[in-house]
């Protein structure tokens, strides 16, 4: 059977955690498998084995080779890390931040994922974490309704997405400011049911569908 030459896809989806992890960051990178294989100094065929067999258990080279390549860590690619929150590496010493353009925010913004929703409540200020699309040019996600994102609907909203790269000190962060809106159009809800990025994340009846209408929108990049 022959590999793809996609690096964002394979010709059997990775089964394994280590796996899954492994063509994740690839993918993030751009990189083919053959590319990956390469840089670590391995063959593509084992580099295969370890990506869609969930029992594979490489040995410490192996993994630090991959990291290498990745341009990870080994606690990254065995999800060590899967309860730290991003950023708590060593900084680097001489890190660098340059404002992004609004086209780097919208290509940022458009690679979807989960952003955090920054809304007021009677009770103060929330954060919540959704997984979002951008259809229209509009951030959009779905959710229940008495959720607490609700009462989104109608506030000024601040929505954020980042990146943190803590093994090489270095990511990007967008920040949104709109109004949220209830969406109750049949045909728009239509549309972004077929146009999601990703059903939500939290389960069960989510068919509230939330809309914010970017009018300001910032973002920053740390490099070294």
């Amino acid at each position: 059977m022959t590999e793809r030459t996609s690096a964002h896809t394979t010709t059997e989806a990775p089964l394994g955690d280590l796996g899954r992890r492994l063509a994740t960051r690839r993918a993030r990178l751009g990189l083919t498998r053959g590319q990956t294989a390469a840089r670590a100094g391995m063959d593509a065929g084992y580099l295969r084995y370890l990506e869609e067999h969930p029992g594979a258990a490489p040995g410490t080279g192996v993994l630090h080779r991959l990291a290498e390549a990745l341009e990870t860590t080994v606690t990254e690619l065995t999800g060590g890390a899967l309860d730290t929150p991003p950023g708590s590496g060593r900084a680097a010493r001489e890190p660098r931040l340059t404002e992004l353009s609004a086209a780097e925010c919208q290509a940022l913004l458009g690679s979807h994922g989960v952003g955090r929703l920054a809304v007021a409540t009677g009770s103060g200020p929330e954060i919540l974490p959704v997984n979002y699309s951008i259809v229209d040019g509009a951030i959009v996600f779905r959710t229940a309704a008495g959720s607490p994102a609700a009462p989104a609907d109608g506030r000024r909203v601040a929505f954020e997405v980042d990146r943190i790269d803590d093994a090489f000190s270095q990511g990007w962060s967008v920040l949104v400011r709109g109004v949220a809106r209830t969406v109750t159009d049949p045909e728009r809800r239509r549309r972004y049911a077929e146009r999601a990025h990703s059903r939500p994340w939290a389960g069960g009846v989510r068919e509230v569908w939330i809309r914010i209408e970017p009018d300001v929108v910032s973002g920053r990049r740390i490099t070294v």
